[in-house]
């Protein structure tokens, strides 16, 4: 009982403010919006939950399934996305304390993952790179049904709505990294 008033009392607590902050008041200027972007606005605050939600579950169910913790398998992604990367550069695209990412790096170099190298033009600094691509196969077993899915719903838009969702993830994901960075190192007392 005790989590669920939790639950209950933190979002309300969130979401109220977050629709505060959407549906009228953004710092202390108050302004009129229609009741259809009123709506339009919850949609989306609970759509992108509910897209956060699911795209937390795929990744942690892909990074189950390839015997990883969802931390080390989006490292193992940012490697693949970015190439090498030395510890600090992983750390910062992660939003990481560099010691957390040392012992990531450790645990991915001890199942055979990834390697520290000496990087050829600066011999002080130390690259990670992968050493283990996932195989075409096993690329297609895990992401096939999504990318499929996905090409689906791209082909009902056109160019320029493409681009108006690319420029709202990107933009989104962006605020979401700030976000992370200003997260405080823990909560304070009730």
């Amino acid at each position: 009982m005790v989590a669920t008033s939790f639950r209950v009392t933190l979002g309300e607590r969130l979401f109220s403010s977050a629709e505060r902050n959407i549906c009228g008041r953004v710092g202390d200027v108050s302004r009129d919006i229609s009741e259809r972007r009123k709506r339009l606005l919850a949609e989306l605050v609970e759509a992108g939950r509910e897209q956060s939600t699911a795209t937390v579950m795929f990744h942690t169910a892909v990074s189950a399934l390839m015997g990883l913790s969802p931390t080390d398998y989006k490292a193992m992604d940012l490697l693949e996305r970015f190439g090498p990367l030395t510890a600090g550069e992983l750390a910062e695209h992660a939003a990481l304390a560099p010691a957390s990412v040392s012992g990531l790096i450790d645990r991915l170099e001890r199942r055979g993952m990834v390697r520290r190298t000496r990087d050829a033009a600066d011999r002080r600094r130390v690259i990670v790179e992968l050493t283990l691509a996932v195989g075409e196969a096993s690329r297609y077993t895990i992401y096939g049904d999504l990318i499929n899915g996905l090409n689906e719903i791209y082909a009902t838009y056109t160019d320029e709505q493409l681009e108006t969702v690319l420029d709202f993830l990107r933009r989104s994901a962006a605020v979401q990294r700030e976000a992370t960075a200003r997260l405080p190192a823990e909560l304070p007392e009730p």
